[in-house]
């Protein structure tokens, strides 16, 4: 058995469970160490998932048993805890999004780069079971030659239900960065990488009120777009919609929608790792739902264990930092096309992750 990659979590927040317990499922990753602002946070989620060892975030930083730092921090924070981590020589997986601007993503890449880590982050939920099964359809050309796609999410906002949800109406925030990394990274995964957008957007109400508690009542200043509109020309020649808004309180809108030659296929929630995966070809009368090619019992995780395995076996890994650079810049395009009124030409590019191999049991990768 190769040797276990050893992680760290900075940010012990709403999310961490769900790392803390999906690295678990791998039996290359071991999570040694985590974090917090919160001190008496990073002890709960210690105790309750069994890590030894509970540290400030510079102390995390300077443990040379830490190979892969995790950061799990509100957005406004990613880009400062991923440069201090890649300058200590970690490797680092963050949460999406990469970072809240272009340039802060930029120099992180290129700051990776220079320190000859690994760079990586959320979504990873395109290696679910739904987004594999997807994307062998594609690949196999089951509904021809993709066309056009759309993807939507909407709902009426966070402050109804998120316990401290002020961050989603700040910089780094919004509908666009905090839901778009799902399904522009799951259109990457299926269609490759965007060459061109335009969009629209529009702040709706100046403040909101939180409803949830233990802040209800608190007013928040909303300071980013909370409704996006945008138009994707993809380099393989297909074209994308996309909506994603915090304005919205019903709809029977799908989720994401791949119209091909000859057919057309329902992807998955992207925000899961699961189906169901539905096709109809031009000559059939009904839809049908596709079987699952891949294990719909992956979790968050899966895109820190592929690191390790990148790290272990020398191969590159999937949810990198050029296609999470790629996804921001993207998405940093919609709104700088509404405020210009032009089209955007997107200078980054990536490549399409490679897809998992069949038959892999739970907890493995490929070498």
């Amino acid at each position: 058995m190769a040797e276990k990659v050893k992680v760290g979590i900075v940010g012990c927040g709403n999310i961490s469970g769900a790392y803390f317990d999906g690295c678990k499922k791998y039996d290359l990753l071991e999570v040694v160490a985590c974090s917090d602002l919160v001190a008496d946070r990073a002890r709960a989620r210690a105790k309750e998932f069994g890590v030894p060892k509970v540290c400030s975030t510079a102390e995390m930083l300077a443990d040379p048993e830490v190979d892969i730092v995790v950061n799990l921090t509100t957005p406004g924070a990613h880009s400062e805890v991923n440069m201090a981590a890649i300058e200590a020589g970690k490797n680092v997986y963050v949460e999406k999004p990469l970072a809240v601007t272009r340039e802060e993503g930029r120099r992180t890449v290129e700051a990776a780069k220079r320190k000859g880590v690994l760079l990586g982050g959320a979504p990873d939920t395109f290696l679910g079971g739904g987004g594999q099964t997807c994307r062998k359809l594609l690949d196999e050309g089951v509904i021809g030659e993709p066309v056009a796609a759309t993807a939507f999410w909407v709902s009426p906002g966070h402050e109804g239900w998120h316990p401290a949800p002020e961050f989603y109406y700040k910089r780094g925030g919004g509908p666009m960065l905090d839901m778009g990394p799902y399904y522009v990274t799951a259109l990457v995964n299926l269609l490759g990488p965007v060459a061109r957008v335009t969009g629209s957007t529009r702040m709706t109400r100046p403040t909101r009120v939180i409803g949830s508690e233990p802040l209800r009542g608190k007013v928040i200043k909303v300071e980013v777009p909370t409704h996006v509109d945008g138009v994707m020309d993809f380099a393989s020649g297909a074209v994308g919609a996309i909506i994603t808004s915090f304005d919205v309180w019903f709809s029977k809108l799908p989720v994401i929608e791949i119209y091909g030659t000859e057919g057309t296929m329902c992807v998955p929630d992207p925000n899961t790792f699961v189906g169901p995966v539905r096709i109809r070809l031009k000559d059939e009368k009904e839809w049908r739902e596709v079987p699952l090619t891949h294990d719909d019992q992956v979790r968050r995780g899966i895109g820190v264990a592929d690191m390790a395995y990148a790290l272990t076996y020398g191969r590159p890994h999937r949810a990198s930092g050029e296609l999470t650079y790629h996804v921001l810049d993207v998405m940093q395009a919609f709104d700088e096309a509404s405020n210009s009124g032009k089209h955007i030409q997107i200078k980054s590019t990536c490549s399409r992750p490679a897809p998992l191999p069949e038959g892999l049991a739970l907890g493995e990768l490929d070498t």
